[in-house]
């Protein structure tokens, strides 16, 4: 079958724009003007007038967790009610009345944020959400997701009591002598053997409303990480729903999936079942080992070389020590397989580096992209050892959006002023990509555009480091063939040029022609995986 676009404003990822192309099957053909493509028309070729709207590559969204973003969208949607606690509470209490639990589950809820309370000044406790209930479990995880806080309910049932020792990489949190609900990064895993677990076709109903969600935004790719949203689903029962899916034609994101495993002997298993990058599917492909390697800038757990200006007694903490993270990259490197190991504070990114440089001393690989996640808080000298270690770069535009309001008071100003220096490593040579990290930030890649253009929030405060501002050649570019190279995917997507994947979207307007500041308002018209519409506004 040949369908035709044509009267548009065609982004290719070079500088002058097209009016049409052509594609057949799932694959674009032939890219010109106008009159070059409507000449290959034959009678049974579909033409579609874009009426000079924009059209560029589907957008890849290469770091976030697609399973948990579904999840989300069934959870109470805290992030629109993080104004104040007050609100937040009652806007709970609300749900909870509205949406209760069925016999044997929790009432869920993520997005908060305490830097926007207007009416206190700290973190939700237990009490707060015992107010609503100590007979139902409660849970509210941070927009971050590094920490939650759990009503009595829940400590009851998990058995955390004052004399519960914190894991290694994560704090109970303690107050008068007593758990005051709150955990931290690893801490939230106590959690794990009592949540309630999805079964498979839960889990499919998970996938395909973050796939409807990710469509309207523009989004044909995306780079997973889904097996740490349920530990105790296994990784086999997360690979066959997104298998089940494609073949019923419903999976309409291609997925990368970024293997988050945190012991030795899991990661064997996974590859000597044959589970390496690269292996799978169109649709549903394996990619990097993924590691968590510290906490989030906004819950103090980002592990910095110093302590934090606004905490100074700590600074952050790490989840690994450094020779379980070298054995877990070592043998992944060993065994064919790329990693993407998150990293926001410098003393974690000292870590991941030393981790990457010694696999590859002992294994060296040409193309290996490795990769760090995030890449926030960093020194001049480890934004040199990235170059030197050609790896790639995950970063997070939108992040700059809310961090541009804490991370000087975070982690002072030196520390800041050679931070979220993605410009800087691009201009070296680094592949960076973009993403959000979903659902800690909404997948909206014209808000990620506009910070990364132009350095400042949607609110207006800004610009942070304003020398680091992307083009928006470039900021399309992050959002599209970028994360295609760091999928080993930059000859098969990410471009509309002949023998590339059908995978677009269709602007309302063009993003070249608009004032940078308006580039979030930019509506997704359509977007198209492999040439068939899986959006329309």
């Amino acid at each position: 079958m040949k369908t035709i676009f044509y009267n548009g404003c065609v982004y290719t990822g070079e500088a002058s724009l097209r009016q049409a192309f052509l594609i057949e099957d799932d694959h674009i053909s032939a890219v010109g003007t106008d009159a070059e493509i409507l000449t290959l028309a034959d009678g049974e070729t579909v033409c579609t007038d874009l009426g000079g709207r924009f059209v560029c590559p589907g957008f890849n969204d290469s770091h976030m967790h697609l399973l948990n973003f579904g999840q989300a969208l069934n959870m109470a949607q805290l992030a629109q009610h993080t104004d104040s606690l007050s609100g937040m509470m009652a806007y709970l209490r609300d749900y909870a009345a509205g949406h209760p639990p069925r016999e044997g589950r929790w009432l869920l809820g993520r997005g908060w944020n305490q830097d926007y309370f207007s009416d206190v000044s700290r973190m939700p406790n237990r009490a707060d959400l015992d107010a609503i209930s100590t007979e139902i479990p409660i849970v509210i995880t941070r927009a971050c997701g590094h920490c939650c806080v759990v009503n009595s309910r829940v400590l009851e049932i998990a058995g955390i009591t004052a004399d519960t020792p914190s894991p290694a990489g994560g704090t109970v949190g303690i107050e008068n002598g007593a758990p005051d609900g709150r955990l931290f990064d690893n801490a939230m895993d106590m959690l794990t053997p009592f949540i309630p677990l999805p079964d498979k076709e839960e889990l499919k109903d998970m996938i395909r409303l973050a796939c409807r969600a990710l469509n309207s935004y523009g989004v044909t790719s995306s780079q997973s990480d889904d097996y740490c949203v349920f530990r105790a689903v296994p990784f086999e029962t997360v690979n066959a729903a997104y298998r089940e899916l494609e073949e019923s034609g419903e999976l309409t994101v291609r997925v990368y999936e970024q293997a988050n495993f945190t012991t030795l002997p899991e990661l064997r298993r996974f590859v000597e079942a044959g589970n390496v990058t690269g292996s799978g599917s169109p649709l549903f492909r394996i990619g990097p080992l993924k590691m968590l390697g510290d906490g989030a800038l906004g819950s103090h757990t980002a592990h910095l070389s110093r302590p934090y200006d606004d905490l100074p007694e700590t600074s952050g903490f790490s989840l690994f020590s450094a020779e379980h993270m070298n054995a877990m990259v070592s043998y992944a490197n060993a065994h064919g397989m790329q990693v993407a190991i998150h990293a926001i504070g410098d003393a974690c990114l000292d870590q991941v580096l030393n981790a990457v440089d010694l696999a590859l001393r002992e294994h060296p690989r040409a193309d290996h992209r490795h990769g760090v996640v995030h890449c926030q808080i960093t020194r001049p000298d480890q934004l040199r050892r990235i170059r030197e270690l050609n790896m790639h770069v995950y970063a997070q535009s939108i992040f700059l959006d809310y961090d541009n309001h804490i991370v000087e008071n975070r982690v002072g100003p030196e520390l800041a002023a050679s931070s979220y220096r993605w410009k800087t490593l691009m201009d070296g040579g680094v592949s960076v990509s973009n993403g959000s990290d979903c659902p800690v930030e909404l997948p909206d890649v014209m808000r990620g555009i506009e910070c990364a253009v132009t350095r400042t929030s949607i609110d207006g405060t800004g610009p942070y480091l304003p020398e680091e501002a992307f083009t928006v050649r470039e900021a399309l570019d992050s959002f599209t063939i970028r994360g295609a190279e760091a999928s080993f995917e930059e000859n098969s997507k990410g471009r509309i040029a002949p023998g590339y994947l059908a995978d677009f979207v269709v602007l309302s307007e063009n993003p070249f022609a608009v004032e940078p500041r308006e580039l979030h308002n930019i509506a997704v018209q359509a977007c198209y995986l492999g040439g068939e519409r899986v959006y329309s506004a």
